[in-house]
C-alpha cells in the first residue's frame, strides 16, 4: 500500500509540475504574442507619416489631373463660344447694314 501510495503522490506531482510548466510556457506565448503585436504596432504607428504622405500625393496627382481636364474642357468652350460670337457678330453687321440700306431707300 505504500509503494502504491507513494507512485500516486508521485504522479500527482509529475502532474504538478507538468501544469505548472504548461502554465509557464502559456504565459511565455502569451507574453510573446504580446511583444510581436506591440512591435508591429510600433512599426505601423512609424509608417504613418510615410502612408499620409503617399495619400497626400496621390490627391494632388488626381488634383492635377483633375484641373488639367477642366481647363482642356474651358479651353474647348471657350473656343465655341469665341467661334459663336463672331458668326453672331458677323449675323449682326449684315443685319446692321441691311437695316441701314432699307432705311436709306
Amino acid at each position: 500500500m505504500d509503494d502504491t501510495l507513494n507512485r500516486l503522490i508521485e504522479a500527482e506531482t509529475r502532474a504538478e509540475t507538468m501544469a505548472q510548466e504548461a502554465e509557464q510556457e502559456q504565459e511565455r506565448v502569451i507574453q510573446a504574442a504580446l511583444a510581436e503585436a506591440r512591435e508591429l504596432d510600433q512599426r505601423f504607428t512609424a509608417r504613418i507619416p510615410d502612408l499620409h504622405r503617399e495619400q497626400i500625393k496621390k490627391a494632388e496627382e488626381r488634383a492635377e489631373q483633375t484641373i488639367a481636364e477642366l481647363k482642356r474642357r474651358y479651353d474647348e468652350r471657350h473656343v465655341q463660344l469665341r467661334d459663336m460670337a463672331e458668326q453672331r457678330e458677323d449675323d449682326a453687321l449684315k443685319a446692321a447694314f441691311r437695316l441701314l440700306l432699307d432705311s436709306g431707300s
